[in-house]
């Protein structure tokens, strides 16, 4: 196993990786909607926090040289579930055609009280 790890995403908050590599596969930590260059959350809303996680993920991914078509699973957390036509909205900006297998969960409260995190898997091709 290899941590991934990248600048253009935010630096994780605690003793885990952004990423690691096992093999042909890629799993990320949950990506929160802070911006890598201040450190900070960059929205209040859900609309410009899930566009923040998802540009977060894209460069995590990218640090491998992959791509949001390159993911297998999303896991979604949200705060509010009341949230979830938005998030899909978002979602299908950025995925296009691309269709992973995805969980959404609600959850009581997030890292720095973000009101979304999402994590992938990912596979290399080979």
């Amino acid at each position: 196993m290899n941590p991934i790890s990248t600048d253009k995403a935010p630096a994780a908050i605690g003793p885990y990786s952004q990423a690691m590599r096992s093999g042909n596969w890629i799993f990320t930590s949950g990506q929160i909607p802070v911006d890598p260059a201040s450190g900070t959350i960059v929205a209040e809303d859900i609309t410009g926090q899930v566009h923040q996680v998802l540009k977060n993920l894209k460069a995590v991914l990218a640090a491998e040289g992959l791509t949001l078509t390159d993911i297998v699973k999303t896991t979604v957390f949200l705060k509010d579930l009341e949230d979830f036509q938005v998030l899909n909205g978002i979602y299908a900006e950025y995925f296009g055609n691309h269709k992973p297998a995805r969980s959404t969960i609600q959850v009581a409260r997030l890292p720095l009280d973000s009101l979304v995190e999402i994590e992938c898997v990912a596979e290399i091709a080979g």
